[in-house]
């Protein structure tokens, strides 16, 4: 018997949530981050799908955001608050983006990520990233490269077996409305 499952809720962003956003990302991203009109525009780019995620106490405590480009995904951002890690709030978010693709009939996501975030790596891997070589100098702040990462086709037995049964542990520990 499962005990102590948190409630959150992904919801599409609006204007009104970008304020934290920003606050969010400032402490995710340091001096070199996203302005608030960089997220006013992505909130009203037609390809930009944006998302925020809120606790069962209604505090924004992460979002997320991808285009859509023919049969592609990129996903531009995944952050969660310092306060809100390591309690499955980025999974909840991947998956929402997912299975977002899967109703698009998007086939394939794409991202940036730091080369020396292991842990950002490591989820994207678990969901079935893979590496594709790397951007030198990507990110502004330090110069540090960016690892570029797809997926094979989600549509594939492969990858939709896999999501599912990480899912079906998410689903253990975490309940996501929408």
């Amino acid at each position: 018997m499962q005990t102590n499952i948190e409630t959150v809720t992904i919801k599409k962003m609006t204007k009104e949530d970008v304020d934290e956003v920003i606050r969010i990302e400032a402490s995710a991203y340091g001096e070199h981050h996203w302005s608030k009109d960089s997220f006013m525009n992505e909130i009203s780019n037609e390809l930009a799908h944006y998302y925020a995620l809120f606790t069962n106490e209604g505090k924004l405590a992460g979002y997320a955001g991808t285009w859509h480009i023919l049969e592609e995904a990129h996903i531009t951002t995944i952050a969660i608050a310092p306060e809100y890690r390591h309690r499955h709030y980025a999974q909840a978010l991947l998956k929402r983006v997912i299975d977002d693709c899967y109703l698009a009939k998007i086939k394939y996501i794409t991202l940036e990520v730091r080369v020396s975030n292991t842990a950002a790596i490591n989820l994207y891997s678990k969901y079935g990233f893979s590496s594709f070589g790397t951007r030198k100098g990507y990110y502004q702040d330090n110069n540090e490269d960016a690892l570029i990462m797809w997926t094979k086709n989600i549509f594939f037995d492969e990858f939709k077996n896999n999501y599912e049964n990480i899912i079906k542990i998410l689903e253990d520990k975490i309940t996501i409305n929408e």
